[in-house]
């Protein structure tokens, strides 16, 4: 694995550590990450600190992956897909002042092995979607997800097992 300190008009690339034949389109913005081997990252993404994305994944345009998820080697994820890391985000706190990173805690996210997320989902944190499942587009994951299972839907619901 190499690690990249870039700054250009296309791409933000701060202590991201990348292994071989990572591809990594234009107006990126990833810092303090890890992307491995033979992954690609489409345009347009943000992957923010202490996130790992496996082997062989493919992280679609405009999808957000933020701090605290960890996504396993042979995982799709579709456009627009949106990850997030608090279940209670505020601006401030109840005195008005403005929040730090001090005032809340990161919430883990898992995505296994050869999982699938369909465009424009949303995946709430504390889950964890299991081996080869398959989120469909447009759902908004709310609880794990088991192994081998496709679910779809607000809330995301189970529609059918894989064999």
């Amino acid at each position: 694995m190499k690690t990249i300190t870039e700054k250009n008009a296309q791409q933000s690339l701060n202590n991201v550590t990348v292994g071989e034949n990572v591809r990594i389109f234009s107006f990126v913005n990833a810092y303090g990450c890890e992307i491995g081997d033979h992954s690609k990252v489409g345009a347009f993404v943000e992957i923010q600190k202490g996130v790992v994305i496996g082997r062989n994944c493919k992280i679609s345009s405009h999808s957000f992956v933020c701090e605290g998820v960890h996504i396993e080697d042979n995982v799709f994820v579709g456009h627009g897909v949106m990850f997030t890391n608090d279940l209670y985000p505020r601006a401030t706190n109840t005195d008005g002042s403005q929040q730090t990173e001090a005032d809340w805690k990161v919430i883990e996210t898992f995505v296994r092995k050869g999982a699938s997320i369909g465009s424009n989902a949303t995946i709430v944190c504390g889950v964890t979607i299991g081996e080869n499942a398959l989120v469909a587009a447009g759902a908004v994951v709310t609880k794990d997800v088991p192994a081998n299972a496709i679910v779809a839907g607000v809330p995301a619901k189970l529609i059918k097992m894989l064999t």
